[in-house]
C-alpha cells in the first residue's frame, strides 16, 4: 500500500514538474519502517556516502566503477539526501513487492539523515569525506558534524573508508567496531601543500593528530598536471592516468574517493581499467561544474554552500574571464546563516568584476562582494528576471553562475525549459 501510494505521488509530483522528496515522504508516513524491507538482503550491502562537501559527485563515480564491473546498483542521483528522498528515488525501481531489485544500494546522505537511516538500515560499508562547517544552524560547530560522522562509523558493519588528510576524518578510525575494515584515501605527500584550502584546521585538541602511514590498501591522489591523474595503491597499484570531465583538485579527491571505495568493496574483483573507462565518462552532477550550452556560448553552473566549498569553487573557476553572477538563498536546504561568505574571499572576480547578484540574499551577496573591492553591475533578487537578464544582455559570452542549493535547483528547471536539457534525475538512473 505504501508502495502504490508513493508511485501516485511521485507521478503528480512529476507532472508539477518537482517535489523529489515529497513521495518519500508519503511512504514514511505510511509505513516508517519501509527502508527496513526494501533494502533488506541485498547481496553485496548497503555502501552510505556522507560528508560537507562532494557527496553527489562522489557517489556519482562510485556508482560508474561500480555498474562498469558488472553490478545492479540503486542510487539516489537527485542529490535529495535526506531519508525520504532515498524512498523517492527508490519508487522508479521498486516493485509492489516492495523489495529492491539490486545488488548493492550505494546512496549519498545528509551528515545528519546517515544517523537516521542506520536506525531503520544498518549500512554495511561508509564512505566519509570530509568535515567543514555547513549550515551552523542545523550542524553548529563542525565538532558536532564529525560526531555524526563517527556515529555512522560505529553503525557500519563491514567497511569504513576514511579521508586521511583530514584530521575531524581520520580519528574516526579509533571509533570503528572491532571486525570492520578501515582502509583510507588522500592524496599524495607531494602535493600536499596543495590541501588546506580543501581542508579545514583541527583546532579541537591539544595535541598534533598524526595520521597513519598509508597501506596498499589505501588510495593516494597524484596529479600529473591540471587535468590528468592516477590513483596509487602502494609502490605497484595504480589506477590510471585518467581525464575527468570535471575540472578541478577537489573533482580528482573525489574521484579519489570513489575508486578506493570500489576497491574496498570489489577487492580481487577490481579491474583497474574499467575504473578509468568509468570516472573519464561521468558528467559532472546537475549544477556541480555543470556547463550548458546557452545560445552557443557554454554556461558553467557550479554549486556553493560553505567557506570551504565556495574558496575551491573560485580557485577551480573563478579565474578564466567570464561573466558571472552569484545566486544566493536562505532557505533551510540552503542553511539560513549566511555570514560564512564573510570567511570566501573573492578578489579573483575583482578583474572582470560580477554582473548580477540574485536570490533572496542577493543585497548581502553585493555588499560582501563590495567588502573585497568586486564590482556588481546589477542586483536583481527574483531569480526568474535575474535569469532572463543575465543571458540576454551577456548572450554572446561565457558565463557562470555560482549558487546555493534552493537557487540551482530554480535555475537548473528553468535552464532546462530554456533549452530542452534533461530535468533532475531524467539522466541520471
Amino acid at each position: 500500500m505504501a508502495v502504490a501510494a508513493g508511485k501516485v505521488a511521485r507521478a503528480a509530483a512529476r507532472l508539477r514538474g518537482g517535489g523529489s522528496a515529497m513521495p518519500g515522504l508519503v511512504v514514511e508516513r505510511l509505513d516508517p519502517r519501509f527502508l527496513t524491507h526494501a533494502l533488506a538482503n541485498l547481496p553485496r550491502g548497503v555502501v552510505v556516502v556522507t560528508g560537507t562537501n562532494g557527496k553527489t559527485t562522489t557517489t556519482k563515480m562510485l556508482v560508474a566503477i561500480l555498474r562498469e564491473h558488472g553490478l545492479t546498483v540503486f542510487t539516489n542521483p537527485t542529490g535529495s539526501n535526506f531519508t525520504r528522498g532515498v524512498i523517492s528515488s527508490m519508487l522508479a525501481e521498486i516493485p509492489l513487492s516492495g523489495r529492491l531489485r539490486a545488488d548493492i544500494a550505494v546512496l549519498e546522505l545528509d551528515e545528519a539523515h546517515a544517523l537516521k537511516f542506520a536506525a531503520e538500515v544498518k549500512p554495511t560499508h561508509a564512505l566519509l569525506l570530509n568535515v567543514a562547517r555547513d549550515q551552523l544552524d542545523r550542524f553548529a560547530e563542525i565538532d558536532h558534524t564529525a560526531k555524526l560522522l563517527a556515529e555512522l562509523a560505529e553503525q557500519t558493519t563491514t567497511g569504513v573508508v576514511l579521508n586521511i588528510d583530514d584530521s575531524f576524518v581520520a580519528r574516526i578510525a579509533s571509533r570503528v567496531p572491532d571486525g570492520v575494515t578501515v582502509s583510507y584515501f588522500g592524496v599524495d605527500p607531494s602535493i600536499a601543500d596543495r590541501l588546506p584550502e580543501l581542508q579545514e584546521a583541527d583546532v579541537r585538541f591539544g595535541d598534533e593528530f598524526t595520521p597513519p602511514r598509508p597501506t596498499t590498501a589505501d588510495g593516494l591522489l597524484l596529479p600529473h598536471d591540471e587535468r590528468s591523474f592516477e590513483v596509487r595503491f602502494g609502490p605497484n597499484g595504480r589506477v590510471g592516468p585518467m581525464v575527468l570531465k570535471q575540472r578541478g583538485l577537489a573533482a580528482m579527491i573525489n574521484a579519489t574517493a570513489a575508486t578506493s571505495t570500489a576497491k574496498a568493496l570489489l577487492a580481487h574483483e577490481f579491474r583497474e581499467v574499467d575504473a578509468v573507462s568509468a570516472l573519464e565518462r561521468v558528467t559532472p552532477p546537475f549544477g556541480r561544474g555543470e556547463v550548458i550550452d546557452a545560445d552557443g556560448q557554454p554556461l558553467e553552473l557550479v554549486l556553493v554552500k560553505n567557506p570551504a566549498g565556495f574558496t575551491v569553487a573560485l580557485g577551480t573557476y573563478g579565474s578564466a574571464p567570464v561573466t558571472t553572477m552569484v545566486a544566493i538563498n536562505d532557505n533551510y536546504a540552503d542553511g539560513r546563516d549566511v555570514s560564512w561568505l564573510y570567511d570566501v574571499s573573492f578578489e579573483s572576480l575583482r578583474d572582470k568584476g560580477v554582473a548580477l547578484t540574485s536570490g533572496v540574499r542577493a543585497y548581502d551577496m553585493a555588499l560582501r562582494l563590495k567588502y573585497d573591492d568586486v564590482a556588481v553591475a546589477e542586483v536583481e533578487p527574483d531569480l526568474e528576471p535575474a535569469l532572463e537578464r543575465f543571458l540576454t544582455a551577456y548572450r554572446d559570452e561565457p558565463k557562470r553562475i555560482f549558487c546555493t542549493y534552493t537557487a540551482m535547483m530554480t535555475l537548473r528547471r528553468d535552464l532546462a525549459a530554456r533549452y530542452g536539457l534533461a530535468k533532475f534525475g531524467e539522466d541520471e538512473a
